[in-house]
């Protein structure tokens, strides 16, 4: 694979640049891994959940849809296991006050010798590994010594399994059936880093698929294929995805297989979503904890059984870092260096910018008049400050696809440039024409 000029360090300078994503609380000097996300960054955010929701809901008609309460019944967890199971196991260093993750120390800095990992310094001391849960608790109630105990969810699946009774009945759906919903979780990460990759607050995209018992390994092989092609087909180059069964000491405890999706990061090959084959831990989990049956009754076949669940889980903002990491490119244009996100079309915060190409002689107007046209259809953008071939590096540094310059010619007989962010290609087109030629070049 040839060398790519992207690094970390400036997806993180373009993301701040640019009005992506930028560290929340900065003013106050920030607080761990936690980001706040800029216009453009939303407006991409907002784009890979609609492509996600779109391959669920739009493109297949047996997912339905759930926004299940981030804060559910703290015997939620019980069930789960996650009161009781979901640790880190974490060490003190007593030299520099750092906390670490017993398991990653190969992956880390020293505090004292950022060449060394922690613990190869002579002067560290590291504590014995002890167990940290990574649910965040919270309380119930005016005053906290007499409130209810209760926890931030730490994934959205949880709330699909309650509800799975509820779903089934009103939905009218039988084995195979999927409940999909994106929404934000929470994790105490001792050791949070690279980005958004690993944050403290996140956004999940899950999906649970029940089905019988003894379909269970072929679907699962199903959304394993599926779920590796919705990255390709966004455009992220296929010899940068690979697939990556997990080895029997890696499995939960629920799990008969998992398969992660990763990708080529700058920092090396990491997970980029998770396929689980749950079994029926799950629901016989919160069946015992509740007492409800959750089951599926087949009245044709005269059997009931409590399905089996598939689990496609993904992250939105490492999704959003690996689109960003793969769109990001560099170039030379008329002997400047341009850096150039090629995201696909889908995905970009702007589709097109309207351009006049001097702030008089009429060329504002016009130009304003396209653009208010424009945007009723597609996400446009007019931007009027500065040289024109500024402009366009502002574009191209966002990933807009195609750029309309409004000039001198536009006024004498109705024609505009047309600019493709990738081949750099301009062509007169008429402005009336605008609309269709769009629609048909940002089909996705």
């Amino acid at each position: 694979m040839t060398d790519r000029p992207v690094t970390m360090e400036k997806i993180v300078s373009l993301c701040k640049r640019r009005g992506f994503i930028f560290p929340a609380s900065e003013i106050y000097g920030g607080i761990a891994n936690t980001y706040d996300y800029g216009h453009y960054g939303v407006l991409l955010k907002q784009n890979v959940i609609a492509q996600w929701w779109k391959a669920m809901i739009q493109d297949r008609d047996d997912v339905v849809a759930l926004d299940s309460a981030i804060i559910q019944h703290p015997r939620t967890w019980e069930a789960s296991g996650h009161l009781a199971g979901f640790t880190d196991p974490l060490v003190d260093c007593k030299t520099c006050g750092k906390r670490y993750r017993a398991d990653h120390l190969a992956e880390l800095e020293c505090g004292r010798r950022p060449s060394k990992h922690p613990g190869e310094d002579a002067q560290c001391e590291l504590t014995e590994a002890r167990e940290f849960n990574l649910m965040f608790a919270t309380t119930i109630g005016p005053v906290a010594e007499a409130g209810s105990t209760v926890y931030l969810r730490p994934e959205t699946a949880q709330g699909i399994f309650l509800d799975f009774k509820q779903v089934l009945q009103f939905a009218r759906r039988r084995p195979p059936f999927g409940i999909a919903q994106v929404g934000k979780s929470f994790r105490n990460e001792i050791t949070p880093g690279n980005f958004i990759f690993r944050t403290l607050e996140f956004e999940q995209m899950e999906m649970e698929y029940f089905v019988p018992p003894d379909d269970a390994e072929q679907w699962y092989r199903h959304w394993l294929a599926e779920r590796l092609g919705w990255y390709a087909r966004l455009g992220i180059v296929s010899e940068r995805l690979r697939l990556r069964a997990h080895d029997a000491d890696e499995l939960s405890h629920y799990s008969s297989a998992t398969s992660d999706v990763e990708y080529l990061f700058p920092i090396g090959w990491q997970e980029l979503e998770g396929v689980a084959n749950r079994g029926d831990f799950d629901l016989s989990a919160h069946a015992e904890h509740s007492g409800e049956k959750l089951e599926f009754v087949d009245q044709q076949a005269g059997e009931r059984y409590i399905p089996h669940v598939i689990e496609p889980a993904a992250g939105v903002g490492r999704s959003v870092l690996a689109f960003l990491c793969d769109a990001y490119d560099e170039d030379e244009l008329g002997g400047e260096a341009r850096t150039v996100l090629r995201l696909h079309p889908a995905l970009a915060p702007v589709k097109v910018a309207v351009l006049p190409l001097l702030r008089k002689d009429g060329h504002p107007e016009r130009a304003r008049a396209i653009y208010e046209d424009l945007r009723r259809h597609v996400k446009a953008e007019y931007d009027e400050g500065g040289a024109i071939g500024r402009r366009y590096r502002r574009q191209d540094e966002i990933g807009t696809p195609f750029a309309v310059t409004i000039d001198h010619q536009t006024l004498d007989d109705g024609t505009v440039t047309l600019r493709d962010r990738d081949t750099l290609a301009q062509e007169r087109v008429p402005a009336d024409a605008l609309r269709a030629l769009l629609a048909e070049r940002l089909i996705v």
